[in-house]
């Protein structure tokens, strides 16, 4: 029996080799990996801390341009295409995989620390309230989701739009061309995966150490290595459960519970707390944050003799773009068929806007409890052991072991579906498919399954060997130091977003403007009769097929044998699985011209049936596709010369595209 994969033999297997490598070093040599990678991301936040940050704010600055601008209607994908997922389902996703987990650990806990030690001023005062809340809304706000959304922009664009793979090399697509698919392109992937496993074993030891603190605090659960391994053996185990079950499956519901469970958490705060407070404080701290977002951007602190900056805002933005591969990948899995608008006001604003009122509903009460009612145990808490803030937060409130343990459920969840997604990301990565279709771009490409079960269990793995050696913050300081040269490619790979951008806007404005051919000459006319009579009739599938046969294949072998005498390579293919005729072009180093006839289902009318089972109203339209997708108009019933005039009508308009852009 031959063993079915569909590895990418150079990336996956080095891949792997160089995780083990570097798990061994950690291993074997944990205090002199852990003091070489501290140094040398201490040395990248003294010397390259400006670079971050204005690489954070030009990414935020293409983002809302992009969206408010004429691009904001392009589609990632084909014109035709709908979006996969439903919004609830899609925002869920997102949010569980970008940053849930950081809100429940630093929902207390960052705030209280800019308020106890604020980078200018005087501490726990009024003032220190205010910019604490400030500061907190800078590092999770805008700045942290346009990193993820550019990426992901990135490679759905040119994944969906223009049949790449859907990984990080096809980045590099309009900076080294063809190229991406050889030793460049492996390179770029397995930087990518070695990042993302990393990442995400080192997130989920810390992570693990953490709820044991918490168990143990709440229930006096000893802090063992045995009830970590524990912890780690659950998490993977359902974790791998989820990823089995498949996207649509097991990953989106978890998410859409785990969303569920934090609102009511939230919620339950809310009502609990002074909420008469919250509300007025939100829309407070959400106006100080606009307007000071310019001023705190660009601001170093370089008139000022402390490295706060450092410890906090640079530290951050190193974070965020060393997870944005992972992350961003993953948003531009579940992301196609979505305008750059809806994408962007989806993946930038309204996980903002939600993460505002988390940290309003956690960091202003908790504030509240130190500044107001005396609640010192909580400063202490939070200056000693950040990972039991939150549970010494909720000691101020009833039912806090009910409370607790939902905290408890909804931080492993967090990280369930950061392991499954993270696992699901990978195995694309390291695949030949890559999650795209030569073929057929609307057809979903997965690997066997054992695949995405062997990287969810490495990740455990690798977290488990780490945690044992004491390799952690060693390979967290990589894992950060690794966002100096990947922000460099992403700014390559920006300046090629906006070219490829730019160049779908003007062919469709010259598709627009340009004079349009009459689809038939007055001789050959269609009688008005008869365009009255295919308004209401709805054809079944074998007409559509017969008509492909003997109208339209006919049709373009014509046009393509003429393109044949004028020495223009042409080419008519029919997709007999699909009854689809397509005429293909050849424009060498040019875009190439498509033009495909789709039979494509749709409902008839309910004024047309008496009937209302749905099966019975189906009826088929021949529908034109060009490569940028389908054109939303019918030919079914046009005669074989209408069917060549609108060929050279769409010819002549990629004619003035290509003419435009030269």
């Amino acid at each position: 029996m031959r063993f079915k994969h569909t590895l990418n033999p150079p990336v996956f297997f080095s891949a792997t080799l160089a995780i083990f490598l570097l798990a061994g070093f950690a291993v074997f040599d944990p205090k002199g990996m852990s003091n070489f990678f501290t140094q040398l991301q201490g040395r990248l936040t003294a010397n390259f801390g400006w670079f971050y940050v204005l690489t954070v704010a030009l990414i935020l600055i293409c983002i809302v341009f992009l969206c408010v601008s004429k691009y904001g209607e392009i589609k990632l994908g084909p014109d035709h295409s709908e979006p996969e997922f439903s919004f609830k389902s899609w925002f869920a996703m997102l949010f569980s995989a970008g940053m849930g987990i950081g809100l429940v650990f630093f929902g207390v806990s960052e705030p209280v620390m800019h308020f106890v030690s604020p980078p200018v001023g005087k501490p726990e005062t009024v003032e220190a309230a205010r910019e604490a809340m400030k500061i907190t809304f800078f590092h999770w706000g805008f700045h942290a989701w346009a990193i993820y959304a550019l990426v992901a922009l990135i490679l759905s664009f040119f994944s969906f739009r223009h049949d790449l793979p859907l990984t990080l090399r096809s980045a590099l697509y309009p900076i080294i061309g063809e190229r991406i698919y050889g030793l460049a392109g492996h390179l770029v992937d397995i930087f990518a995966i070695i990042g993302t496993v990393f990442g995400v074993a080192t997130s989920l030891g810390f992570g693990v150490l953490q709820v044991n603190s918490g168990l143990n605090y709440l229930y006096n659960i000893p802090v063992s290595i045995t009830v970590q391994l524990l912890l780690i053996f659950i998490t993977v185990l359902l974790a791998t459960i989820s990823v089995a079950s498949g996207l649509e499956r097991g990953i989106r519901y978890l998410s859409e519970v785990n969303l569920l469970l934090a609102l009511f958490f939230m919620l339950f705060v809310i009502i609990l707390g002074p909420t008469s407070m919250l509300l007025p404080m939100f829309v407070q701290n959400t106006g100080a944050y606009l307007s000071d977002i310019v001023s705190k951007t660009f601001n170093l602190y370089a008139y000022d003799s402390n490295n706060w900056i450092g410890g906090w805002t640079i530290f951050y933005w190193a974070f965020w773009l060393s997870w944005s591969p992972f992350v961003g990948m993953f948003i531009a899995r579940i992301s196609k068929g979505r305008t750059i608008r809806e994408f962007i006001l989806g993946v930038l604003f309204v996980p903002s806007l939600l993460t505002f009122i988390w940290m309003t509903t956690f960091g202003n009460t908790a504030i509240e409890l130190i500044m107001n009612q005396g609640n010192s145990a909580l400063r202490e808490v939070v200056q000693k052991d950040t990972s039991l803030a939150l549970f010494q937060f909720l000691a101020s409130f009833p039912f806090t072991d009910v409370l607790s343990m939902l905290a408890i459920v909804i931080i492993v969840i967090f990280f369930v579906t950061s392991c499954d997604s993270s696992a699901m990301v990978i195995d694309i990565l390291s695949s030949k498919t890559n999650g795209s279709s030569k073929s057929n771009p609307d057809e979903k490409e997965i690997g066997p399954l054992w695949q995405r079960i062997f990287w969810s269990l490495l990740i455990g793995v690798v977290a488990i060997v780490l945690m044992l050696a004491g390799g952690l913050k060693a390979l967290q300081a990589a894992t950060i130091a690794s966002a100096l040269p990947f922000s460099i490619i992403l700014l390559l790979a920006t300046y090629g977003l906006l070219s490829g951008l730019m160049t779908d806007s003007l062919k469709k404005e010259s598709l627009e403007q340009i004079k349009i051919t009459p689809p038939q000459s007055a001789k050959g006319a269609m009688a008005w009769q008869a365009r009255l009579s295919n308004l209401i009739h709805f054809p079944r599938r074998k007409q559509v097929k017969i008509f492909n046969e003997n109208i339209v294949y006919p049709a373009m072998s014509e046009v393509a044998s003429e393109l044949e005498k004028q020495g223009v390579y042409s080419k008519v293919d029919m997709d007999d699985e699909n009854d689809s005729p397509c005429l293909n072009i050849s424009h060498g180093d040019e875009q190439n011209f498509m033009y495909k006839i789709k039979p494509r289902c749709y409902l008839q009318p309910s004024f047309m049936m008496d009937d209302e089972d749905d099966e019975a109203r189906k009826y088929y339209r021949a529908e034109v596709f060009l490569s940028e997708g389908g054109q939303d108009y019918d030919i079914m019933g046009w005669s074989k010369e209408q069917v060549i005039n609108d060929i050279i009508r769409q010819y002549e308009q990629h004619m003035h595209f290509l003419h435009v852009i030269r």
